[in-house]
């Protein structure tokens, strides 16, 4: 099972790969990984997309990984109300005919054009993963020259009210 784990951690050298050297030990397959800083100074946040098997195994490595010096806080946060996004920056060939029929299939995606050379144009999309899924199947035809994924980023969604907190209003004649 495909889970998402995102790590709060210094920002120093070296703890990617103490981070990532223990998923590789443990035989985790890191799907895709981003790394940032966040609003903390020195602090930079992991997002992790990992294959792991049970739960079990899920448990062992975020203790595992909460052990490990210049970690703050590991979460599993697949299950959770979250907000999840992804960058992808595709160069597909295009002659000077096809940029307007390009176009057409990239505006709904709310895809931009980034960059124009004589026989490619690049784009650039964010989204889920399943948005840019589909762009890049309906711009396969075309020719994709290179494709650059950043892998998700993911934030737990504000505090949502549950249904019984919500005001009930009734409509009067």
């Amino acid at each position: 099972m495909k889970r998402i784990i995102t790590a709060t951690v210094q920002d120093r050298s070296g703890v990617l790969n103490r981070v990532t050297g223990l998923l590789q030990r443990r035989q985790f397959n890191i799907e895709s990984i981003s790394v940032g800083p966040t609003e903390t100074e020195g602090v930079s946040k992991m997002t992790l997309v990992v294959e792991i098997e049970d739960e079990q195994r899920l448990e062992q490595v975020t203790k595992q990984l909460n052990k490990q010096i210049d970690v703050l806080k590991v979460s599993d946060i697949t299950d959770k109300a979250i907000v999840v996004r992804e960058l992808a920056l595709i160069k597909v060939a295009s002659s000077s005919q096809l940029r307007s029929e390009i176009n057409g299939i990239i505006d709904p995606f709310r895809a931009i054009v980034i960059d124009v050379s004589k026989d490619s144009l690049a784009v650039q999309i964010t989204g889920k993963p399943e948005k840019i899924d589909a762009l890049l199947e309906l711009l396969r035809p075309y020719g994709i020259k290179e494709i650059a994924r950043t892998g998700l980023t993911a934030l737990l969604r504000g505090h949502q009210p549950q249904v019984n907190e919500l005001t009930h209003y009734t409509l009067s004649k």
